[in-house]
């Protein structure tokens, strides 16, 4: 395996357990420029499900399951209208809408002195909708998670353990999907296994920055992870990075 794969997926290991999020946002389009994305996309789920079988062993016990369920559900439902999207849409306006909408909304959530924030779970189907069309799409559930999270105001560990109760089940359906579509292959599963160790010794790094940073520190980070995210979608629709 490359050095720079083992470093791609260690940076993103890392940034999904310290935040919750953001494994395949970095991962697939770096990995892109190095190997199919056909390849590159299932090797990031798998990376997500070592994660989140991880953190939901470590963490179960902060997890907010109605939040969970009601996203997955949702997602469910998205899913193949997001697969359905991926063949009739153009996939660059779409990543050019996407991206500005990200990077505004935590843009403006950096500059707004009182967080905007939901009480209840009502509008978690909204967001998990938006998830399941995304990650049927693109294999970007994360964006509308995130910004539910951030607008639930869940602490570092609840969002963490959350976003995670919801990528377990999440990620295996996706990676269910890719092996009825003939992409879950065995030069997949062999890149999986030489990047495993840099895997698992990201994982508790993450976890210990995790550990380690208060509630609003947490949330601008948070911020600030979507407008990056955003602003790399923007690229991508522009056809200036991999995907």
């Amino acid at each position: 395996m490359l050095p720079s794969v083992l470093a791609i997926l260690f940076i993103a290991t890392f940034i999904r357990s310290a935040f919750g999020f953001g494994e395949a946002l970095i991962a697939v389009p770096l990995l892109a420029f190095v190997m199919p994305i056909d390849t590159a996309a299932p090797i990031a789920v798998l990376v997500s499900i070592t994660v989140a079988v991880i953190a939901v062993v470590q963490d179960w016990r902060h997890i907010q399951f109605r939040s969970a369920r009601r996203l997955f559900l949702a997602t469910v439902i998205g899913t193949p209208i997001g697969l359905w999207a991926l063949h009739a849409l153009d996939g660059h306006v779409v990543k050019l809408v996407l991206g500005v909408v990200v990077a505004g909304f935590s843009g403006f959530s950096l500059v707004r002195r009182q967080p905007m924030s939901l009480q209840d779970d009502r509008h978690a189907w909204t967001f998990g909708f938006g998830a399941g069309v995304l990650g049927g799409a693109y294999g970007m559930n994360g964006p509308p998670l995130v910004m539910y999270g951030a607008l639930r105001g869940w602490s570092p560990v609840h969002f963490r353990a959350t976003l995670q109760g919801y990528f377990l089940p999440a990620s295996v359906l996706a990676m269910a999907g890719y092996g009825m579509t003939g992409l879950w292959t065995p030069a997949v599963t062999h890149q999986y296994l030489a990047a495993l160790p840099a895997v698992l010794l990201a994982i508790p790094l993450g976890r210990m920055v995790n550990r380690r940073i208060g509630g609003p520190a947490f949330l601008v980070c948070v911020h600030a992870g979507l407008v990056v995210v955003g602003m790399m979608l923007l690229l991508q629709s522009l056809g200036w990075m991999g995907g």
